[in-house]
């Protein structure tokens, strides 16, 4: 049945997890979420805590799990506190597959081996205990219905759950809209869970990528002028196309 004490990324792995296919809800922001979920489990464990909308590392001693103490440890090498955004964003190959691995190992999951259209290799993961996943979805149910607030490790579940986009996969159809909503407004309730959601919510959105902008010169400036300084061409009026200059290449713009 695996160990009575189960990480935040566990969690969120056997919530996502289809007990009919064998498949993962939301593989690709999924990724994205468990690297959250690893922030989160470090900042229960007193090991982490956010610095505005960074994340610092206050105790770097080890867990005693292998795959928290190994992004804790990249977090101590960083130095100083790093955005959370750009951590969730960053490179997690595998790390799906590690906390499936590491599921299969503790017993809470076996592979079942398989083949897609008769040639490809697939592997599907079936639940060995569906109460402990029942026992995870019975938290969420019983924070949205009651109202009540909930524990810190419920309340970044939820956080999490919505951030990835499981709501849908937890609550369908047009019954589950007013769940999905509760779902979404349990993100308030832990800080850190609220602040790791939101990341993973701008990764996905591309916040992350957004180059910084160049501050625009002073008002009253001038422009350098002079010799060896090059000037940039005049604007044309509306309705005239641009000549390209003399000595270079004109771009084709595809209308």
């Amino acid at each position: 049945m695996g160990r009575s004490r189960r990480t935040l990324p566990e969690e969120l792995l056997l919530l996502a997890l289809d007990p009919t296919t064998g498949t993962t809800a939301q593989p690709q922001s999924l990724d994205l979420g468990l690297a959250g979920a690893q922030l989160v489990e470090l900042a229960l464990a007193g090991r982490i805590a956010p610095d505005g909308d960074r994340i610092a590392v206050v105790v770097p001693r080890p867990t005693g799990d292998p795959t928290l103490d190994c992004a804790l440890e990249l977090l101590r090498r960083r130095g100083a506190p790093v955005r959370a955004v750009n951590w969730i964003g960053g490179p997690r190959l595998g790390l799906r597959q590690t906390y499936l691995s590491h599921l299969e190992r503790c017993g809470m999951v076996h592979a079942v081996a398989g083949q897609m259209c008769g040639v490809l290799p697939t592997t599907r993961y079936q639940a060995t205990d569906n109460e402990i996943s029942r026992e995870i979805r019975a938290r969420l149910d019983s924070a949205i219905r009651t109202g009540v607030p909930p524990d810190p490790r419920t309340a970044a579940l939820a956080a999490l759950a919505h951030a990835v986009g499981l709501g849908k996969h937890l609550y369908p159809g047009n019954e589950g809209r007013s769940s999905r909503s509760r779902l979404r407004d349990l993100i308030r309730h832990d800080p850190m869970g609220g602040l790791v959601a939101h990341a993973v919510m701008d990764v996905q959105n591309g916040v992350a990528a957004q180059p910084r902008r160049s501050p625009a010169p002073p008002v009253g400036r001038q422009a350098a002028t002079g010799p060896g300084v090059r000037q940039p061409a005049p604007e044309p009026a509306r309705g005239v196309p641009m000549q390209p200059r003399r000595g270079s290449m004109a771009r084709a713009v595809a209308h």
